[in-house]
């Protein structure tokens, strides 16, 4: 039995200063009136998937029941699929193209249980060109869901073990050391890292090492010394890697920018290590 929906979370990399995001609004709120529209973001980099992936990831476990329209989609009007991707026993479905944006918040949720080709011309609109399919296609499918159109009205099934892997990397161990690698930085210039509490060995104490992009050299690394610290405010005038709100490894600055100060950014590796536990100094001598 095909449940009603109130609300539908969107993201997309459309961005604000053109018109796309209010005229997908408008097409949902045209074809459904009830709907809530919750705006998860539209600031995505333009084609990032992975970046839309890790967003949609964060927010999936704090969405309302109802639909989640999730547009990055850079292979629009090629043979990629538009899809709908049931989960949680029909408490939410994913509308999005099928290039790995959704795979890890469907995996979140407890994975898909049932997934569509969304091609019913009945459903989907016929508009000018083949490049918004935001509009024309992804749209209209959320609002048909929440009026409380069944899925499989959308079009054929599909296997869902079939359906685009995530392309988000994952840590390595090598000689003592764990790779890693920046994920996201989000408006503070905290560092998330691909690496969570049970990636590091439980024998390593609070200091640990990590090598970093040289600030002064390009294309240069160099080891700086951190501590593990349970907020910002205990990271003191040093180096911090935090647990942060979605519950892995983030390093960070008290209120400075750790990916301006320590030149790091999305993709950059960052080489973890057990650091030393004594306090290293360097004697100096004051003038006379």
């Amino acid at each position: 039995m095909s449940r009603r929906f109130e609300t539908i979370s969107f993201l997309s990399d459309y961005g604000l200063a053109d018109e796309f995001v209010g005229v997908c609004t408008a097409v949902i709120r045209d074809l459904a009136p009830h709907v809530n529209v919750v705006d998860l973001t539209h600031s995505i980099p333009p084609f990032d998937v992975r970046a839309g992936a890790l967003a949609l990831a964060r927010s999936t476990a704090y969405l309302p029941e109802g639909v989640i329209l999730a547009v990055v989609d850079p292979g629009v009007g090629t043979d990629r699929k538009a899809i709908a991707v049931e989960v949680a026993g029909g408490a939410g479905v994913f509308v999005a193209p099928d290039n790995g944006l959704i795979a890890p918040a469907v995996a979140i949720a407890g994975g898909a249980e049932r997934a569509f080709h969304i091609t019913n011309s009945d459903i989907v609109l016929s508009g000018a060109g083949g490049t918004f399919d935001g509009r024309d296609v992804f749209a209209p499918a959320a609002a048909f869901l929440c009026n409380g159109g069944a899925i499989e009205d959308l079009g054929p099934e599909l296997d869902p073990s079939l359906l685009m892997p995530s392309a988000i990397p994952l840590p390595r161990d090598e000689d003592d050391k764990v790779i890693a690698e920046v994920l996201w930085v989000d408006h503070f210039g905290n560092c998330q890292l691909n690496v969570g509490p049970d990636d590091l060995p439980a024998t390593w104490g609070p200091t640990i090492s990590l090598t970093l992009p040289d600030t002064t050299q390009p294309g240069v690394t160099v080891v700086r010394s951190a501590q593990m610290a349970a907020n910002f405010a205990d990271i003191g005038g040093g180096i911090g890697v935090v647990v942060d709100s979605l519950g892995m490894y983030a390093v960070c600055l008290d209120r400075r920018s750790a990916a301006a100060e320590l030149a790091l950014d999305v993709g950059e590796q960052v080489v973890i290590a057990q650091g030393e536990d004594e306090l290293v100094t360097t004697p100096v001598t004051f003038g006379r």
